[in-house]
Parts: structure tokens; sequence; C-alpha cells
């Protein structure tokens, strides 16, 4: 018989519980708490996330069963329904916020450059964007974003190189993505992709006087004046390349220095595209080739809705959807941090799914998500019978 650990217990290991708990002391979470502590919810929301489960109801249910398994899997004694619904109400969500981007961190530096990027750049390369979760209004009021409608928004800062989200932030759907860049920190020499809506000159002169680079879209009403220009290959799909300053009374003065303004030819699209950035030195096929790159955090969106748990909450506060949502990001990265430092050659899709049926299961965690070759497998014919035919 295995005496071993529960796989999710392996998984939960990879956890540093020490930061956990300091960030529980900084925001008082176990206050007035007998037995179930800040670390036993999140352990249970990780596995929550991890098993797919639609609704409070749904994690409660699937977990009673495994009651003898509380101490071993970390949920300590337990809880009801209600008291797991008051700690999500009530338990400070900066508590979980904290811990991801913690997390993500570490899984930032134990992971590997994407194979997928072959612009040969120094810096790091974030693509910056948001989604929007609709809601029922009757249940979540305070989310409300249209007249019959509501709805939250993940502000997300997506590392291009690693794959891995760096910064998120949770509003409501009527806050407007311009204001999140407000929340963000530049680094210097690294490069933000935009999208055309994120163009707010003042913002963007911030990342100019940050010695960080942006790239971003042209809007049709651009007043803009030519200084001098770059030559362009045409069979690249470049259209041209020039460099000039705005020249609108309050953008002039919003950006006063020189900006770039490159227009390339899609043909995948058919489709011509005008670009800003205030970087002079990379051709102008790599600044559309870095544009090209954010799409990377649309893809990110995608995966994240189909595969964890965010667009169905288990509690109706906007404090239980921010602990849920960064309940999901850290087990994105814990998932992330176990690949990268047991080597696993799988990727995160095929992790989740393996993790999903197997969290209590036995099996080294390690042997559980290596590949297997089930051709070499040896059949013993020594010990079978042999059927004689008359």
């Amino acid at each position: 018989m295995n005496q071993g650990k529960f796989i999710y217990s392996q998984l939960t290991d990879f956890l540093p519980k020490r930061i956990f708990d300091g960030l529980v002391n900084k925001y008082q979470g176990n206050k007035y708490t007998k037995h179930f502590t800040c670390w036993n919810q999140l352990l249970c929301m990780i596995f929550g996330q991890l098993t797919g489960r639609d609704s409070l109801r749904d994690l409660m249910v699937s977990i009673e069963p495994h009651a003898p398994k509380y101490y071993h899997l970390g949920f300590g004694k337990g809880s009801s329904r209600s008291n797991f619904a008051n700690a999500n109400e009530k338990r400070d969500y900066r508590i979980f916020e904290d811990y991801a981007f913690y997390l993500i961190e570490q899984a930032r530096k134990s992971s590997i450059a994407n194979q997928d990027f072959q612009l040969n750049i120094d810096g790091n390369v974030y693509a910056f964007d948001s989604t929007t979760i609709d809601l029922c209004l009757s249940i979540f009021w305070w989310a409300e974003f249209r007249k019959t409608k509501g709805g939250i928004k993940l502000h997300t800062l997506y590392d291009i190189k690693t794959s891995i989200p760096c910064f998120m932030h949770v509003s409501t759907a009527s806050w407007h993505d311009v204001n999140a860049l407000d929340l963000l920190y530049y680094e210097p020499g690294g490069y933000y992709i935009l999208d055309r809506g994120y163009v707010d000159f003042a913002r963007l002169y911030r990342i100019n006087q940050s010695l960080a680079f942006f790239v971003t879209r042209a809007r049709d009403n651009l007043q803009y004046q030519r200084m001098y220009s770059n030559k362009v290959r045409k069979e690249n799909g470049v259209m041209l390349d020039q460099i000039g300053k705005l020249t609108g009374f309050y953008v002039s003065k919003k950006y006063p220095e020189k900006l770039r303004r490159i227009r390339f030819y899609d043909e995948e699209t058919d489709n011509e595209l005008e670009f800003l950035t205030n970087n002079f030195v990379l051709t102008s096929e790599e600044i559309a080739q870095l544009y090209k790159y954010r799409w990377k955090v649309e893809l990110f969106f995608k995966w994240i809705k189909q595969h964890l748990k965010i667009k169905s909450f288990w509690g109706t506060s906007l404090n239980a959807v921010k602990i849920q949502v960064y309940s999901a990001l850290i087990a994105y990265c814990l998932v992330a941090l176990v690949c990268n430092k047991l080597k696993i050659e799988r990727s995160t899709y095929e992790i989740l799914q393996i993790l999903s049926i197997s969290l209590l299961d036995k099996t080294p965690i390690n042997e559980l998500l290596t590949n297997q070759s089930y051709q070499d497998v040896k059949e013993l014919y020594n010990k079978q019978l042999k059927i004689n035919w008359i």
C-alpha cells in the first residue's frame, strides 16, 4: 500500500506558506478565527479551481466525503458552506492579491523564455489589455455596467516572453481601460504593447519619462506633423516610417517630444495598420511584429475563461469575486511553478486535465506528469495458459 502524500499535498508543497502567513498577519486575516484559517480557505479555493467546481455548493459537496483526509489535504477541520461564504465575503482580498503577485515573480524567475518569441530584444515585452466578464445585475448589483447589465473587468499585464501574467487588477466594467495605466510600474528598457483604446498622450508620456517604450495604434483623428522620414522596404509591407510631433493644442502639451509613426500593410487581414511608438532604434518590421504579439494576451483571456473558474462565481460581493479571481491566478502560477521546477514537457492545459482527476491519488507528482511510453511494456507470456486446439 502506498503511504505517500496525496498529489494535492505534493502540489501545495510548492506554495511558500511563510510568505502567506506574513500577509495574513499584515491584514489580520485570521482575527476571530477558530479553525478555518486563511490558509485552509486558500487551499480549498485552489482545489475548486483545479477540479473545475461551478459553485460553492458544488465545491462543498465534492470535498465533504473526504473529511478524514482534511488534515492531509490542508483543509483544517473543514467548514460549512455558510462559514466558507462568510470568509470569502469578509476576509481582506489583498491577502490573496499580494500572494498572487509574489507567486507571479517566482514563476517568472523559474520560467524559460518562450520559443515563439523570435525578436532579438533585450528588455522585457509586455502586452496590456482587459477583458469583460458579464454578471447578472440583479445579483451583483454593485457591478452596474448598462441599465440591465453588470460586469467586471480584468486588467492584465502579460509577459510575452514567459507567457505569465505579471499584473492583474479587478474593477467594475464601467471603469475605463485607460485609467488602469496609472496602476502600472514601468520598467526602464521594457516594451509595452497597447491597444488603440489606451491612447492617452499624458499617460504615454509618463511611459516615455520612465525610459520605457510603448507600441500602440494611432487613432484616425491623429494630429501629426512629419519632420523627416526613414527609408522603408515596401515589399515587407511597410508603407511609411516617419518621425514627427503632435500638432494639436492640448495633445502637444501632453506629449511635447518626438513620436514615430509607421504604416504597415497586413496581407493576412488585407488591412493597413498605423502604429505610434517612442522607439527609434528597432526597424519598422520589428515594430509591426511586436504589435502582432499583443494577441497573446487575448489568447490568455480565452484560455483562463475556458479552463479556470472566473465566469461563475462562488460569492456575490466584490470581495468574494476578487478572492476567486486571485485564487485562479494563484492556481495558474502554481501549475507554472511545478512545470518549471520539475521540467515537465507538457502544456498547461494537459497538466490541468491530469490534475483535475488525480488530486486524491498518491502517485509521485513527477511520475504522474512525465510523459511515459506505453510501447515498452513487456508481457509475461511464460505464466499464461496455453490453449490447445483439437
